[in-house]
Order: structure tokens, then C-alpha cells, then sequence
């Protein structure tokens, strides 16, 4: 547990698939899925985070297990207050935090009222003054890129509910596209393709389990020119039987099921690309692009961009991290994060 004297600098990846707080001089203290359940006839919270999650899919009907941000953006305003105020609690102490400052992490493509929603949210637990920080410059930051330099770098941020994708120089974001398909629509497609190739009815977290160990969005090839194919178990119900089943799942049948998920960022990545001026452009293709978030630590997505870009790409040794401690590194300077981010400091 840490001290409660120790959390006056605080950085929050509120995101759809999960949460992570970073306090200064502490680092990444909380790292859970943002997920909530909740007892519909008492109106009590009964479990956030991975014990929420444990519950997906088995909860009685009286137990309501939800992810109250849908897309980047908060869907449930009351329960995300109440999934945020668990975590804070859980991440400093079981002691009201009081005067703290705090930088969120949002999609680049939020309105100001979905800024509003989630500024609002952060100070009811308690902060006095509130950054609201686009994902993908937390992301650079978080990754070690030089954000104030005048050679621009380039971003795409793939988290659960959008993928982010920043060209960033001297301090502030050039171009920029928010798609909202990422990690889960991967999920989605992988639940789809189980269904309509191998009539298997498969739930959110078996998909994600699939993604996690064996998703590609390319294969490797042997020395004898040969795909190398690797497979896990996954169990579900057979659509035609009605009975539990479990077969083999490989790495190229996640890898057709991507396929066109992948077509939409690497489409997104090359339209960012257009927005930005002939300058710009010839930064990026010198120094290429990072990849960041969950999504972007998928097997090989890196050599498809560059393969269809022509970038190098590369993925951010600290990728599924870089948000949440961009925004925890910003507060080092507070000057600049007021160039980089939306302050909202009323009283």
C-alpha cells in the first residue's frame, strides 16, 4: 500500500478494456480490467477489476457485470464514478485522498462534453486540478519520444475501445485520426469467425484468450519456407449440438479473423499520413512509427504496416504501459503539460 502523502501527482489510463494508475516517484501501482458488478435489487458494488471480471458471463440475473466505457468514451457516467473511486482507493489507501493533481488519458477523437464527463469523475475523487491529456501524446511522452522536437513522430496507440493515431511535433499534435475499433472489435471478429467457420459459440473472454496467445496479424515462415503454425484449446458451445465443445484454434485461423480489422487501422494509419504537411511526412518516413497499447503488441503487426506503408514500425518496449506512464510523466513539468493537455482547474 502506499502513502497517502506520497499520491499528490497521479496519471489515469481510463480505458475501456482497463484501468491503470501511475503515481510519481511510485510508478504503475494499479493495473485491473475496467469492468464493475454490481447487485441491482441492494444497489451495491460488489466487485471492480479482475474480480469483476472473473464473474463475465456466469453472474445471476440479479448482478449486473459491465464495462461502463464503451468505445473510449464513458457510458455509464454513476458506475464508472464508482468502478474510478474503488481503484483510487485500492491504488493509495483506504483513506479519502484530498488536493491531489491529476492527468487522464482520453481518445483523441473525444468531445468536450466527454472531456467534461471524465474531468468531472476525477474530482469527485477529491483532485484539485484536473489535465485532460489525448492518449496518443501520453502515449509518445510515455514512450521516451521527443514531443517538443520539431522532427515530428509518429503514433497509433491501439487500445480496447479506439486506436489512436498522432503525428506529434514541437509539443502538440499535427495530425491525428480516432478510430473506435480496436481490441475489442478484434474480439468481436475473433467470436464471429469461431462462430461462421467452425460453429462454435465462444464468450468475450475465451476470444481474448485466443487474441493473447496466438493472434498474428501475419506468420512466420520456417527456413524451409514453410508457415509455422501453432495452436491452443478453446471451448464453447456447438451451435448445431447445443453441448460443450472444445477444439484446436491456430494461429492462422485468428490471423484470417483479424484480417480485416487490421485493413482498417493500417487504413487509418495512412490517412493521418495525408492530413499532415510534405515536412511532416518526410519525418515519418525517416523515422517511421510506434506502437502502443494492447492491440499493438498483436504478432507481427509491425511488419505488416511497414510491408504496406513502407514505415518502419516498431512497438513500444513498454506498449500496453506507455499511456498510463505518459500521463504520470507529464506532471514532471507542469508548464508543458499545460501546452500539451485541456486544463480544467475551476473551483
Amino acid at each position: 500500500m502506499f502513502n497517502l502523502f506520497s499520491a499528490k501527482d497521479m496519471g489515469i489510463d481510463l480505458g475501456t478494456a482497463n484501468t491503470l494508475i501511475y503515481i510519481k516517484d511510485s510508478g504503475i501501482v494499479l493495473n485491473e480490467p475496467s469492468v464493475i458488478a454490481m447487485d441491482r435489487r441492494r444497489g451495491v458494488t460488489l466487485a471492480v477489476g479482475f474480480d469483476a471480471k472473473d464473474m463475465i458471463g456466469k453472474a445471476p440475473s440479479n448482478i449486473d457485470v459491465v464495462r461502463p466505457l464503451q468505445d473510449g468514451v464513458i457510458s455509464d457516467f454513476d458506475r464508472t464514478a464508482d468502478m474510478l473511486k474503488a481503484f483510487i482507493e485500492k491504488a493509495v489507501s483506504a483513506n479519502k485522498v484530498k488536493n491531489f493533481r491529476v492527468v487522464v488519458g482520453v481518445p483523441s477523437g473525444v468531445t468536450e462534453v466527454e472531456k467534461r464527463a471524465v474531468e468531472e469523475v476525477v474530482r469527485q475523487m477529491g483532485a484539485s486540478e484536473v489535465y485532460i491529456l489525448e492518449e496518443p501524446m501520453a502515449a509518445a511522452i510515455g514512450a521516451g519520444l521527443d514531443v517538443d522536437s520539431s522532427t515530428a513522430c509518429m503514433i497509433a496507440d491501439i487500445g480496447g475501445g479506439t486506436t489512436d493515431i498522432a503525428i506529434i511535433a514541437l509539443g502538440g499534435i499535427v495530425a491525428s485520426s480516432s478510430i473506435r475499433h480496436a481490441g475489442d472489435k478484434f474480439n468481436d471478429a475473433i467470436i464471429q469467425y469461431m462462430r461462421k467457420r467452425h460453429a462454435l459459440l465462444i464468450g468475450e473472454k475465451t476470444a481474448e484468450h485466443l487474441k493473447i496467445a496466438v493472434g498474428s496479424a501475419c506468420l512466420d515462415i520456417d527456413e524451409n519456407g514453410d508457415e509455422i503454425i501453432e495452436s491452443v484449446e478453446a471451448s464453447g458451445r456447438d451451435i448445431i449440438s447445443g453441448l460443450p465443445k472444445t477444439l484446436e484454434v491456430s494461429n492462422r485461423d485468428i490471423m484470417i479473423a483479424l484480417q480485416e480489422s487490421i485493413d482498417i487501422i493500417i487504413d487509418g494509419v495512412k490517412s493521418t499520413i495525408e492530413k499532415a504537411p510534405p515536412e511532416i511526412a518526410a519525418d515519418i518516413a525517416s523515422n517511421g512509427m510506434i506502437l502502443s497499447g494492447g492491440g499493438g503488441m498483436i504478432h507481427n503487426l509491425d511488419m505488416v504496416i511497414e510491408k504496406r506503408t513502407g514505415m518502419k514500425a516498431r512497438i513500444a518496449e513498454n506498449a500496453f504501459e506507455a499511456v498510463a506512464q505518459g500521463t504520470g510523466m507529464s506532471l514532471n513539468d507542469i508548464e508543458k503539460l499545460k501546452i500539451y493537455a485541456t486544463s480544467i482547474n475551476r473551483r
